[in-house]
């Protein structure tokens, strides 16, 4: 019987994106004239994922979306937009907020199925926010950060109906049968609730 290769977990994913990164540097800019869609959300800007890393949503049918799920990307912000543009890495989130300024770019509509959690359930029902950093280095969550989280967290709250409470804003580390740790033992979630509710 021939033994199941391990799948890499999305940490590795993330880590090994140096190499990954080189050929899209080198890509040409997009032509002058093309359209880039705008954002579901006013204040993020569209870096769109590869279309190999998420899953196209059914549009016939309504996607129920009744979680947030909370990330920290073990990367820097760069490096992750590389890896969820790359066709090969097979991952991808809905959005990433940068550490230092809270800089927001949308990755994959939320009308579809971004590959974030690790469980297609968890997938499907979800929209998942990546956060610059690393869940060791508590540095990394800034106040701009957390407030620029929770504005975003909330208006997704707002146009999915979504209760703005920890029951339905989760970690990745929540999610069934996980072996992620993320956001991590320094995110406050007293915090982060706090300022969804408040936005």
């Amino acid at each position: 019987m021939k033994r199941a290769r391990p799948r890499p977990t999305r940490r590795l994913i993330l880590q090994g994106t140096a190499l990954a990164a080189l050929p899209y540097v080198l890509l040409p800019e997009r032509p002058a004239g093309a359209h880039a869609p705008a954002p579901d959300y006013a204040l993020a800007v569209w870096r769109p994922a590869s279309a190999a890393n998420y899953t196209v949503a059914n549009h016939s049918a309504a996607r129920p979306v009744d979680r947030v799920i909370i990330h920290v990307t073990q990367t820097t912000y760069p490096k992750t937009l590389f890896v969820f543009e790359n066709p090969g890495q097979h991952v991808s989130a809905h959005y990433v907020v940068r550490s230092a300024d809270g800089h927001t770019s949308q990755c994959v509509r939320e009308a579809d199925i971004a590959w974030h959690a690790g469980d297609w359930e968890h997938n499907r029902r979800s929209i998942g926010i990546e956060h610059e950093g690393w869940v060791d280095e508590p540095a990394y969550f800034t106040g701009v950060m957390y407030e620029t989280s929770a504005r975003l967290t909330a208006a997704i709250c707002t146009r999915y109906g979504i209760p703005k409470d920890r029951e339905h804003i989760i970690g990745h580390h929540d999610v069934p049968g996980t072996d992620h740790t993320d956001p991590g033992p320094h995110w406050d979630w007293e915090r982060c609730i706090r300022l969804v509710n408040a936005a």
